[in-house]
């Protein structure tokens, strides 16, 4: 029973599991099998911070996804530590600069307050529930701590420069480190993975509009998605509405472009079949970017050649375009003659990328007074290439667990080799003596080590894109099922 208690801990932690009060009064605990699944997507959250926020971003949001959920005094002593440890002897990294880039990703909401225990309890006489009840006001969610942290990080003493009879409470005394609990105790930070989904998605709306249109067109939709990233909540299909005024003034200082010209370029926008921007009332002030509504002219259309091939294709878009179209019209619409239409249609019904509706002419349904239209059901669809790609990741992760057993005792011992290297520069050894320790890895060995990391490399960066179309797949199911 520890055991499992201390396990359940750790999942709570990383918030992998949740867990429910019973009217009874015991406890349920339930997995959070789409939280499981975001793990995959931890590279890119990182590797995002970094983009906007450099290493110091970078660093902070891969310590709150190692630990679950950290004080902000705990996040900024880590993370200083960290960079301190990477740069030149003698060069340290202040507290409150990485306590600034903290607050700036609070500002945009890219982490935020974990949900509290209630301070004071109804009845302090009664004994405590089975479970706390977690309550989190929305007012607070972003509200930074005032800290005044001072100091700066600091590097790890290696053993020699410990003294080998100074105790360790005595140690952590000189380092500075008091007893006494900080001043933001109790209040617990994570990564808004939310708002993570959301940059995701307002970068492919501006992938989209500049595939489609031009450089101009998807600036002026970046500057409608920045204007309101964080009024707007990740899962509303609209953002807030934006006059064009208030999109001009917006607009990068080295954009120059006139009032009538952005004008001009909205309406293009709005009239668009694809809808990116779409008008809010009729005094002509209201703009607003409509997300992955029309998402199977983009994604699964060319998941189509792949599989069947570019014939295939055709006559997928043809059914995008005209919804329902029977056998004989699918050939004259694709100019493919009728055995190959046929086939091509019977292949792409049984991998359910198509489907069959039968419409009667008479109540007993019989087959030479029925219509056949061949339709895309594209939610189906995008469900079962969502499926197909998790499968892919599945795989991928085999593959990668397959290389690494095959080369299990090559990589221990470049890890011995690499070890003793290290222990033997820190000593001060002979160039001599280090050659001679790097030569215990032969040169077979070490061209495999290399066909290794290459592999291992290839197979991250596919479980990368994959993860992309699984995104943009999951965002846009999700989107078809809040519509109304």
């Amino acid at each position: 029973p520890s055991q499992v208690k201390k396990a359940l801990c750790v999942l709570i932690q990383h918030n992998l599991v949740t867990y429910q009060l019973q009217k009874r009064g015991f406890v349920e605990y339930e997995a959070q099998c789409k939280r499981v699944l975001r793990i995959l997507r931890y590279p890119r959250y990182i590797y995002t911070a970094k983009t906007l926020y450099n290493d110091t971003g970078e660093l902070i949001v891969e310590e709150l996804l190692l630990n679950g959920k950290m004080t902000m005094s705990a996040v900024v002593k880590k993370v200083a530590d960290r960079l301190t440890e990477t740069m030149e002897d003698g060069k340290t990294m202040d507290y409150a600069d990485v306590s600034s880039t903290f607050v700036r990703l609070a500002d945009t909401h890219f982490v935020q307050r974990c949900p509290v225990v209630p301070e004071s309890p109804e009845n302090p006489d009664a004994p405590p529930p089975p479970a706390p009840t977690l309550v989190l006001n929305e007012k607070d969610m972003y509200v930074v701590p005032r800290l005044n942290l001072v100091g700066k990080g600091k590097r790890r003493r290696s053993c020699d420069e410990e003294e080998p009879g100074e105790p360790k409470a005595k140690k952590q005394k000189q380092d500075g480190e008091s007893s006494e609990p900080p001043l933001d105790d109790g209040i617990y930070w994570q990564v808004n993975i939310d708002r993570f989904h959301q940059h995701f998605r307002d970068q492919a709306i501006v992938s989209a509009v500049a595939n489609r249109m031009d450089q101009t067109s998807s600036e002026i939709v970046r500057t409608m998605l920045r204007m309101s990233e964080v009024t707007t909540s990740s899962s509303a299909s609209y953002t807030q509405p934006l006059s064009s005024n208030e999109i001009f003034r917006s607009l990068p200082a080295g954009y120059n472009i006139a009032k009538q010209v952005l004008d001009q370029y909205l309406t293009l926008l709005a009239d668009d079949p694809l809808q990116f921007v779409g008008k809010s009332g009729d005094s002509g002030g209201g703009i607003h970017p409509w997300t992955f509504l029309l998402l199977q002219g983009l994604m699964i259309p060319p998941r189509v050649p792949l599989r069947f091939g570019s014939r295939c294709a055709r006559i997928f878009r043809l059914l995008l375009r005209k919804k329902h179209l029977e056998q004989k019209q699918v050939e004259d619409f694709a100019m493919i003659p009728a055995k190959e239409a046929k086939d091509m249609l019977y292949k792409m019904l049984s991998e359910n990328f198509v489907s069959l509706q039968e419409i009667p002419k008479t109540p007993d349904h019989a087959p030479s007074r029925t219509f056949y239209l061949y339709t895309v059901n594209v939610p189906s669809s995008a469900r079962m290439l969502l499926h197909r790609c998790y499968k892919s990741v599945a795989n991928l992760m085999e593959r990668r667990q397959h290389e690494t057993k095959e080369n299990k005792r090559l990589l221990e011992k470049s890890q011995r080799v690499e070890a003793i290297l290290a222990s033997m520069q820190a000593t001060g050894a002979e160039a001599a003596q280090l050659q001679e320790i790097e030569e215990m890895i032969t040169a077979p060995e070490r061209q495999q080590l290399e066909n290794l990391k290459r592999n291992v490399n290839k197979i991250d960066a596919s479980e990368n894109q994959v993860d992309e179309t699984i995104f943009v797949l999951e965002s846009f199911i999700e989107s078809t099922v809040k519509r109304p």
